[in-house]
This record gives structure tokens, C-alpha cells and sequence, in this order.
């Protein structure tokens, strides 16, 4: 069965200094487009993660998130005591330009407000990243990225599922359509060959039979249409061959849409019959459905 591109898997890590949460969420993309958003992994095992990553999960914009909960009496930030005085002695100094006291009065507010406020500036407070995941504990982090995946990959399975029931019920109703065409094929040529006979009648022109039926037969030929049936059928049955055996089969079926759509745009221009014209354009609505909708099939 197919995958969705689209993806969601979580798993935790429990160390000793805490619980390590990892999240994984992927999309559609051309090839595997990995990165690793938290600072919390070893960088000595990020190859390793974006290598597991890859394989598991093939192609795809891939994001790893991890958030760190620190153990009951473990101090999971630090204050950034020198970025903190320099923002002070920033604010200090553009408050002096200004003509503004920042020093503290007899109200105490005014100084709370202002170590809130500087408190909520980037990078003052940080989470400690160092000795999070120790080499002793990197096989309990490995673990939760495998299980990460595997949830992830389950997530796929199930947008797969219902990637292949809206594709290929889709491939079907454009062959519903086709078998359409095929009933309103004859009433067609009666309507040409009525429609030239009609022309000619109004010129008051004198014409050969067999002459007309010979040319009757050349523009028709020139209007047949049984080539494009028979290959739009060929690639329903491709697509829906390939869509059935193939674990990974979105860029071949990228290819067939593409075939498809060349069948169909040329029985809408030899149609020469509104029936048929409106056939055609329900088909090419349907086919432009699969087509965004196999841009997120594995």
C-alpha cells in the first residue's frame, strides 16, 4: 500500500536528568530534505540521526524537533548573567538620552517591570544543553528516534490508505467517462457528416456522391479519436498497476498523469461534439485532482 508524503510521529526519552520529547514532522518534497531544529542532540550523532531519518523515511521535507522537561529538583535554564547586565546598560544608556529615570524609587513596580521585561529578551534565559544526553544514555534517545519514525511512518500509512481509494476512484470515473464517449461516438459522425451535407445543400453545389463519401471518410479519419481512447486506457490501467505494487511509486505516477493529460486535451481538440466536449472537460477536472493529489504519494 502506498504513503502519504505527510507525516506526524512523537516519543520520549526518559534520563536521567529528565524527559526528552522528540517530534518528527514531514511533507511533500522532491528528495529527502532533513533538518535537525533543536540544539539538544549530540552534534557527534546528528549524521547518524539524518542517515536513519533518510532510509526510514525516503523522501520528503523531514523536521526533527526535541524538547527538554527537566527532572523534579533539576534546574533545566540558566541565566545569562553577562547578556543580561549588557541589555541593562543598554536600556540604562538609551533612558539617559532620553531624559528617562530608570533608577528605583520608594514604588517598587517600576524595577519588577524592568527584570520582567528584560528577562523576556532573547537568550537571557536559556535551557542548558550541555550534558542533557550523555554517552551512557544515547542508546534510550536512540530508541525514541526509532520509535519517532515508526509513528511516523504509521501516520503515512493511514494518509496512504486514503490517498489510494481518492486516486484511483478517480481513475475510474475518467474511464466511466471515456466509455461515455465511446456511446456518443456514432451520433457524432451522423452530426458531422448531417452538418457538411447541410453546408453544401445551402451553396446549391452539385456534388459527387462518391466524391463526398471520400472525403467524408478523410475528415473523420483526421477527427478519430480510438487512438487516444486506447492509450488513455493503457495508462489507467499503468497508473492503477503501478499505484497497486509499487511501495514508492509517486514520481512514476507523476509521469503517467502527464500521458494522460496529453490523451485527453487531444480528444477534446478532434471531440467536435458538445457531448463529448463536456465529457472531456470533467475529465481533465478529474485528472487535475490525482495530479495534485499524487504530488503527496510517496
Amino acid at each position: 500500500m502506498i504513503q502519504s508524503m505527510t507525516g506526524y510521529g512523537k516519543a520520549e526519552a526518559r534520563l536521567s536528568a529528565g524527559k526528552l520529547t522528540l517530534e518528527i514532522r514531514t511533507l511533500n518534497g522532491k528528495s529527502a530534505d532533513i533538518t535537525i531544529k533543536t540544539p539538544l542532540l549530540p552534534k557527534e550523532r546528528e549524521l547518524e540521526v539524518r542517515s536513519r531519518l533518510a532510509a526510514a523515511l525516503t523522501r520528503g521535507t523531514i523536521d526533527l524537533f526535541a524538547t527538554w522537561e527537566p527532572a523534579a529538583g533539576e534546574s533545566g535554564r540558566s541565566l545569562n548573567e553577562p547578556l543580561l547586565h549588557g541589555y541593562f546598560d543598554e536600556i540604562k544608556r538609551i533612558s539617559k538620552d532620553a531624559g528617562i529615570s530608570i533608577h528605583p524609587t520608594a514604588d517598587p513596580l517600576p524595577s519588577a517591570v524592568l527584570m520582567s521585561a528584560l528577562l523576556r529578551l532573547p537568550d537571557v534565559v536559556e535551557a542548558k544543553k550541555s550534558d542533557v544526553i550523555t554517552e551512557a544514555e544515547w542508546p534510550l534517545v536512540s530508541a525514541a528516534v526509532d520509535k519517532a519514525i515508526a509513528a511516523v511512518n504509521a501516520f503515512r500509512d493511514r494518509e496512504g490508505a486514503v490517498l489510494y481509494e481518492d486516486v484511483t476512484s478517480r481513475v475510474h470515473t475518467i474511464l466511466g467517462f471515456y466509455d461515455e464517449i465511446e456511446c456518443l461516438e456514432s451520433e457524432r459522425i451522423d452530426t458531422v457528416r448531417a452538418r457538411l451535407r447541410k453546408n453544401l445543400d445551402e451553396l446549391a453545389a452539385k456534388i459527387d456522391p462518391s466524391r463526398f463519401e471520400q472525403e467524408m471518410i478523410f475528415y473523420l479519419e483526421k477527427l478519430d479519436i480510438n487512438e487516444e481512447k486506447v492509450r488513455l486506457r493503457e495508462h489507467c490501467r499503468y497508473f492503477l498497476e503501478i499505484i497497486a505494487s509499487d511501495p514508492h511509486p509517486g514520481k512514476k505516477l507523476g509521469f503517467i498523469i502527464q500521458e494522460m493529460g496529453r490523451e485527453i486535451n487531444t480528444t477534446g481538440s478532434k471531440a467536435n461534439h458538445a457531448g463529448i466536449q463536456k465529457l472531456v472537460v470533467r475529465a481533465k477536472d478529474e485528472l487535475e485532482k490525482i495530479r495534485e493529489q499524487s504530488m503527496n504519494i510517496l
